[in-house]
């Protein structure tokens, strides 16, 4: 992948990640909240959460000085 691809694919995880987020607020302040339904959005928050560090990870590569 070049780095413009690697760069919208960072986006687009970001923008996922932050909708669920939102998801998870909504569904935690409704009434009675669907708790396996936020379990598993919790999940797919952390997977993105770790591929986001991937990208970055790929874009800016530790260096050791």
């Amino acid at each position: 992948m070049t780095e413009d691809e690697l760069r919208k694919r960072l986006e687009m995880l970001r923008i996922e990640h932050r909708d669920l987020d939102a998801a998870i607020d909504a569904l935690t302040g409704a009434g009675a909240p669907d708790q396996l339904q936020i379990a598993r959005l919790k999940k797919r928050k952390l997977k993105l959460k770790d591929q986001i560090a991937l990208v970055q990870d790929y874009l800016i590569p530790d260096i050791i000085a």
